[in-house]
């Protein structure tokens, strides 16, 4: 084997080896204590996202001025949003307060590169789907113009 096939053969693997290669990336999540049910299902959907796309998550609520003396009302938010996202991910450090912050983290089911696989797939398949549907139009489309002409 020449020198440069070795090369290109060693270069080839080396992206290979990167293309399936993912760091973990920490997503933080923000909130009040007095978050309204409409703003919290959009929190709750975007933590759900980033624990399907293999990310962690850091859930962070803020207390204001008279909230800081209720910190029972924010573990309770907290663990509402465990029992929602429990599917997608789990608790990987439980609620703690942090100064005027009270923290959670979650971490996912599936890693990081797994979940690339599977979204690269999805990609994949839907390419294939929508060149197999302009296939069948164009060929139906084709047999109804020569219908017409004869």
């Amino acid at each position: 084997m020449d020198y440069g096939k070795y090369k290109y053969e060693a270069n080839l693997k080396a992206r290979e080896s990167r293309k399936n290669q993912a760091n973990t990336v920490q997503k933080e999540i923000r909130m009040g204590l007095k978050i309204d049910t409409h703003d919290y299902e959009t929190k709750r959907r975007n933590v759900e996202k980033f624990l399907d796309g293999g990310d962690k998550v850091k859930v962070i609520i803020r207390f204001r001025g008279r909230e800081q003396s209720r910190p029972e009302r924010g573990v309770k938010l907290l663990g509402r949003m465990a029992e929602d996202v429990a599917d997608y991910g789990f608790v990987e450090s439980h609620p703690r307060q942090d100064g005027r912050n009270m923290v959670m983290v979650f971490g996912p089911h599936k890693k990081k590169a797994q979940a690339m696989a599977e979204a690269r797939k999805r990609k994949t398949d839907a390419e294939k789907a929508a060149a197999r549907d302009k296939d069948s139009k164009s060929s139906s489309g084709d047999q109804a113009s020569t219908g017409a002409e004869s």
